[in-house]
């Protein structure tokens, strides 16, 4: 039987995430990508295609159509509603078709219609002004899954194929980490990378590496007591349970070449310590994976970009990424079960 199709989501309209979707299909073969359907309007894809002067043929379609579409012409998963944007223009007018595009894409894959959910970027702001209520992108679609039955904590893991890194607090500031960073956070996190690492990428025993917070990792507690009274004991738990956890690391050591080869995953305390070493070595083909979620989700690791948009210069280096990530993700939990 063919394999399921990717459901892409539209993004911000007036973002890059119409550009780099059809710039994916023009250039899926050299790519090797798998098959995907844009959830997305039709009409404005077209519009969208004709301002940059590609020859991409777009083709409504239905999930099980798609595949077979593919490969002649780009599939779309027609929306509710229409969508009229100008690149680099942000309107909150778009908001509802945004937001149906990540629900539909959702659907469809708890529905076995689609194989995974790969996200383009979205505009915080523009769906704030629109009356959405969730902080963001990856709280949202854990909104989704509560609503389907389940209560996930959604985790954050940024991945190449040099290096994968999840922050344990993540959007906050930095000045608020100590106070938010807990025992419980470090476990629970840790035990949802390593069920992702084994179900979705084939790992059996992932080694997880997790930073310190304070430089050299508190040095015995002479630079701050959090990672003697906080990392030390969630490791120690997380061995107890099997699972091969070793650290606190110091985070300034922790992400050369020799120190990578050690470990499968490495769990960082907060945002900048994950982002800062993965964006150095993959800045252009970094994919953002959830786990934690009851379906898969990647992303580029970047945002709507719309400054640039519409111009046909984005580079799709991270959307391809993510493509190919989601299904081989779909592809080794469908094995493992």
């Amino acid at each position: 039987m063919p394999r399921l199709p990717l459901a892409l989501t539209q993004g911000d309209p007036a973002g890059i995430g119409p550009e780099l979707s059809l710039r994916a299909w023009l250039e899926r073969r050299e790519r090797a990508l798998p098959a995907f359907a844009c959830v997305a309007d039709p009409a404005e894809l077209a519009r969208a295609a004709g301002r940059l002067g590609w020859q991409v043929p777009i083709r409504a379609s239905s999930w099980e159509e798609a595949t077979a579409l593919f490969a002649q012409a780009l599939p779309v998963i027609p929306l509710a509603q229409s969508v009229a944007a100008t690149p680099g223009e942000p309107d909150p007018s778009s908001a509802a078709a945004t937001i149906d595009s990540i629900d539909r894409a959702v659907a469809a894959v708890r529905t076995g219609r689609a194989g995974a959910v790969v996200t383009n970027p979205i505009a915080k702001s523009v769906l704030y002004a629109a009356g959405f209520k969730h902080p963001g992108h990856t709280e949202y679609l854990a909104h989704l899954a509560a609503e389907a039955g389940t209560e996930p904590l959604p985790v954050m893991m940024l991945w190449c194929e040099e290096l994968a890194v999840v922050p344990v607090t993540i959007h906050v500031p930095l000045r608020r980490v100590p106070e938010l960073l807990t025992r419980k956070l470090i476990v629970d996190t840790a035990r949802i990378v390593a069920v992702g690492l084994r179900r979705q990428f084939g790992i059996k025993s992932p080694r997880l590496a997790i930073s310190g917070l304070n430089p050299h990792a508190g040095e015995n507690g002479t630079m701050g007591r959090e990672d003697e009274e906080i990392v030390k004991p969630a490791i120690a738990e997380l061995q107890a349970e099997g699972i091969d956890a070793r650290g606190p690391y110091p985070a300034d050591t922790m992400f050369h070449a020799r120190a990578r080869a050690g470990y499968d995953a490495a769990l960082a305390m907060y945002h900048d310590q994950a982002l800062i070493p993965i964006k150095t070595i993959a800045f252009d083909e970094g994919v953002n994976v959830t786990l934690g979620l009851p379906f898969i989700r990647t992303s580029p690791d970047h945002g709507t970009a719309f400054d640039i948009a519409g111009q046909g210069i984005a580079r799709p280096d991270s959307l391809c990424a993510a493509l190919r990530l989601a299904a081989r993700m779909a592809e080794r939990q469908e094995a493992a079960r």
